[in-house]
């Protein structure tokens, strides 16, 4: 397909939005009380909601996708166009000006399952999902965690035992976003529990329709159930639906994880809207602490840190679109996105005291409770604190890694510290 120029393109893209789209009113300075009172990175909706949601997600992505805008930079085999990172950046800059579905169910199938069926699938499957995948008329989950590997993913143990041109899958993930809405799941399971754990591992993609597999909703503090467990019970999935060769399932995981981080630390980035210089003046203004200084330091400090993470995180996607791998930096995105709700979170609980979690009718207050019990979530989500902290010293800072355990050393002989 041949390129188009920016401005072309800019023209295709406007045609297409005031077509099938309303244009947003022209913005207005920000007042207190005005406009949704909803903080939507931990937004938690009923099951009948989350169905419309999804619902009107799907159509508004088979219409971009047909439309020539469902892959931008996408193989042009798969349905993409093959344009560049700044035809793309155009595309999100004047969709951001028109009222359009919340594109949040297509999350994980976008922005971590898709990119790893196109760097690790045969051919067969990613003729028969990538196309399906971004169209939107299929979505997928990732089942990577489990309840007795914490931090550590190469220490899970749901089994595939090969049975012929099969494999048969048992075992248990955990904290698997959107499963009660998806259609296929990238997993990893061990299949040589004789190698050692990085090593015994392979990657597949499973149909969470099949039978055997048994979906539960989590509940969450935040009173949402985003979350869920899946068991899978002797479910068989072809051999052609493995990612990459037999017991190097971890380098599948990694690229997984890579575009997770990536995924995570972009998406809300930049605060997702709550912290935009006007809405934090306002706020304060609305509750005396305009003219206090260290209310009106943090905000401003609170502010910086979003963009400057926002401008770090798109030199990494930049990166990416331009044909490079993830890299170790996008766990830094996915920390700094951690501490930077994290002090959100805390400050906001100062500014509104009781109100934050109580819910006395006011705009403005109790909708941040949302923050507040999600932010937890958010430091395990896509890896730990301490885990993307590792990564960073050892691979960006070139720090010594941490000691191995030895297994054959029993732990009362182990000498820690200094005896007294």
């Amino acid at each position: 397909m041949a390129t188009i120029s920016l401005d072309e393109f800019k023209s295709e893209v406007l045609e297409f939005l005031d077509a099938n789209a309303e244009k947003k009113p022209p913005l207005k300075k920000f007042e207190w009380g005005e406009g949704s009172d909803e903080v939507s990175i931990f937004d938690e909706q009923d099951r009948s909601e989350e169905e419309r949601t999804v619902a009107a997600a799907k159509k508004w992505r088979a219409k971009c996708f047909d439309a020539g805008f469902g892959w931008i930079q996408g193989p042009e085999q798969y349905g993409g166009r093959e344009l560049s990172a700044a035809h793309e950046r155009l595309y999100a800059s004047l969709e951001a000006q028109y009222r359009t579905p919340n594109m949040a169910p297509f999350g994980i199938s976008l922005g971590m399952v898709a990119p790893t069926i196109l760097a690790h699938a045969i051919p067969e499957v990613k003729d028969a999902y990538l196309s399906d995948l971004y169209r939107g008329d299929q979505i997928a989950c990732q089942l990577f965690s489990e309840p007795g590997a914490g931090s550590d993913l190469a220490s899970l143990q749901t089994r595939a035992d090969r049975d012929g041109d099969e494999w048969v899958v048992n075992g248990q993930k955990v904290w698997t976003s959107n499963a009660q809405f998806s259609d296929i799941g990238e997993i990893i399971c061990r299949t040589d529990p004789e190698l050692p754990k990085h090593k015994g591992l392979t990657g597949f993609i499973v149909n969470m329709t099949a039978p055997g597999v048994d979906i539960r909703p989590l509940r969450q503090m935040t009173g949402g159930a985003s979350f869920n467990e899946v068991f899978f019970n002797d479910v068989r999935v072809p051999d052609t639906h493995r990612l990459g060769d037999v017991n190097q399932g971890w380098t599948v995981a990694l690229t997984t994880l890579m575009n997770e981080r990536a995924s995570i630390g972009a998406g809300v980035g930049g605060g997702g809207g709550l912290t935009s210089s006007e809405r934090l003046a306002a706020m304060l203004s609305h509750f005396g602490l305009a003219d206090d200084p260290v209310y009106r330091n943090e905000a401003a400090a609170i502010y910086i840190d979003f963009q400057v993470a926002k401008l770090t995180n798109q030199r990494a996607l930049d990166k990416i679109k331009a044909g490079g791998l993830p890299g170790p930096e996008l766990s830094i995105a996915k920390l700094s996105l951690t501490n930077n709700l994290k002090r959100l979170s805390e400050f906001m609980a100062g500014v509104l005291g009781p109100r934050i979690l109580a819910d006395t009718g006011e705009w403005g207050t109790f909708a941040w409770s949302k923050l507040l019990c999600g932010v937890p979530g958010m430091r395990v989500a896509g890896g730990t604190d301490e885990v993307m902290k590792n990564i960073v010293g050892e691979r960006v800072l070139g720090l010594p890694k941490d000691p191995g355990i030895d297994s054959k050393t029993p732990f009362k002989d182990l000498q820690v510290g200094t005896q007294r």
